[in-house]
């Protein structure tokens, strides 16, 4: 029997930082396509687990080493990537120190999420929607079926 066609699996990292005042957030300014703004992450390698690709990506685009805290959610609504149907675990982790943007990262800053009005790329609106209820709450993402 051939292996199914399956969407592109990706980790996305929230990364916290916490030696700064009321614990910011880090974005990234895409210096890619789609261009905006986003929470760091990117495509899982083969033979990688998503746990390691987050870590790897938020390092690779903030030079952050990060301490994944929580699983905050899945996102698999198909249209949530312009470039085909891709999959994503989010992550919250800790780090320490000031980000640097590398890699797919134009720009990295440190915002607070409760104040955001910059244009999200990908579902990355509903994402800190759902983190900003995580961090006063402690509850995950809500499972969304259609």
């Amino acid at each position: 029997m051939p292996r199914p066609q399956t969407p592109a699996l990706a980790a996305d990292t929230i990364i916290e930082l916490i030696d700064y005042p009321a614990r910011p957030v880090v974005l990234i300014d895409r210096l890619y396509p789609p261009l905006g703004w986003a929470i760091p992450g990117g495509f899982v390698d083969v033979g990688e687990s998503v746990e390691r690709a987050a870590i790897r990506e938020a390092f690779e685009e903030t030079r952050l080493h990060v301490c994944l805290i929580a699983l905050l959610g899945i996102y698999s609504d198909p249209s949530r990537d312009p470039r085909g149907h891709t999959v994503t675990a989010v992550y919250v982790a800790e780090a320490s120190g000031s980000p640097v943007a590398a890699d797919d990262a134009k720009n990295v800053f440190a915002v607070d999420p409760t104040a955001l009005n910059k244009n999200l790329v990908f579902d990355h609106e509903l994402v800190l929607d759902d983190y900003k209820r995580f961090r006063s709450t402690g509850v995950a993402a809500p499972l969304r079926v259609d």
